[in-house]
């Protein structure tokens, strides 16, 4: 018999923002795909729409597997799938397929693609790595799948997970502990959270970066990620990688920085940002950024001090939180002058400065004369944890606090 899952035994915090992006979807002949690092929180919400789909469709029969668990280690490519799911399937029914962790699964999209044609089932995918749209999968399914990507907790979603109200109390611990939702658990204790944070780094190294990149040597790949966690925000090139390490007596080529760069970010837990001509979007081809997807993963490998780090929190959160907003996120470069973060959606723009107090008046002047530079009317934006000079300059530029940057009180 299918497994059926109710969000009332889970106790599952529901995340609206990412359910109602998805729910137009439903019954719609188009595969659901949510990606994201793992333990972002995909699984919470495949659950939080199949209840929906539970409370709305009589008819419905829900198919649950996640490989991660025991009873579906008997799944291992894409004719066990099939014959699976076929054993489930009631032809008098509504049904809908969720598979948690199908890149466990191999050749899983020739399943996918039958399944899709035959008409049988509504079908939901999460997965863990990049790696599983591209190539033949995005070839053998172009146009009939969306991809929905989740991040870790955002700032407000955090208050409503930890019940906290909106303070600067509350934003020093999400700059400390992240978003990651299993946190909650801990009841605020935040040394069992570094715990949780360090055993959850270890098992994204291993299970998505190591073992399915084949990482043959795990030693540099560690380095190379407390190298980027110690640089949150410098601009920087696998050369200039490289170079560095070199320095230090660590012998790390460019192409094996490229290539364990690359796999990182196809496991979501970092992500390179390019810098972009703010006329005309050309992408240049030397210097980038790195940023994390959690802050809490990145404090618990690197330990933190906020006196010498609240700059590259800010703009990690900065980043993240434009992300989610839909904008596609560059470096912004204007001749010899640059700004933080150029976001782009469809012919909508937004640019943001980030600096950590406006207490001065050089410190205001360079950060309003970069934005000045872009001769156009699409907001512009100086996020600061200057409570104190707030507000909208003569020449039209937000100065707003970073709490409300994160609040979308913009």
């Amino acid at each position: 018999m299918a497994k059926l899952i109710t969000m009332e035994k889970e106790n599952i915090i529901e995340r609206n923002y990412y359910t109602q992006k998805i729910l137009p979807y439903i019954g719609q002949p188009i595969i659901k795909i949510l990606t994201g690092q793992r333990r972002v929180g995909k699984s919470c919400i495949l659950k939080q729409l199949i209840s929906y789909i539970q409370s709305t469709d009589n008819e419905s029969l829900i198919i649950y597997i996640n490989k991660e668990l025991k009873e579906f280690s008997t799944l291992h490519n894409d004719d066990d799938l099939y014959q699976y799911i076929l054993s489930k399937i009631d032809i008098n029914k509504n049904n809908y397929v969720f598979i948690d962790e199908i890149q466990e699964i191999i050749n899983f999209q020739n399943c996918l693609r039958s399944l899709l044609a035959e008409e049988k089932c509504d079908i939901y995918c999460t997965g863990s790595n990049a790696t599983m749209l591209s190539g033949e999968l995005a070839t053998l399914l172009a146009g009939r799948y969306m991809e929905f990507h989740i991040h870790s907790l955002s700032y407000s979603e955090f208050l409503i997970f930890h019940r906290l109200s909106d303070s600067d109390e509350s934003l020093q611990k999400y700059m400390r502990i992240g978003g990651m939702p299993y946190l909650i658990h801990f009841k605020g204790n935040e040394q069992l959270c570094v715990d949780y944070l360090q055993n959850l780094y270890s098992t994204i190294l291993l299970k998505e970066v190591i073992s399915k990149k084949q990482i043959r040597n795990p030693q540099f790949l560690t380095q190379l990620v407390e190298f980027i966690s110690d640089n949150v925000g410098s601009l920087f090139s696998a050369s200039s990688i490289s170079k560095y390490l070199k320095s230090q007596r660590l012998q790390l080529p460019t192409q094996m920085v490229m290539d364990y760069s690359s796999a990182l970010q196809q496991a979501y837990f970092i992500y390179k940002v390019l810098r972009s001509d703010i006329q005309g979007l050309k992408i240049f081809e030397v210097g980038e950024k790195f940023y994390f997807e959690d802050l809490g993963i990145r404090n618990a490998i690197r330990g933190f001090n906020p006196l010498a780090d609240v700059q590259k929190w800010m703009e990690n959160l900065v980043y993240l939180q434009l992300l989610r907003k839909g904008y596609s996120v560059y470096i912004g470069k204007n001749n010899d002058l640059e700004i933080d973060f150029l976001g782009q959606k469809l012919q909508n723009r937004v640019y943001v400065q980030v600096t950590y107090r406006l207490d001065n008046e050089q410190t205001r002047e360079r950060e309003i004369r970069s934005l000045l530079q872009c001769k156009d009317n699409f907001l512009k934006y100086i996020v600061t944890l200057d409570n104190f000079r707030t507000g909208i300059t003569p020449e039209g530029i937000i100065i707003i606090h970073l709490r409300d940057f994160l609040m979308d009180k913009m």
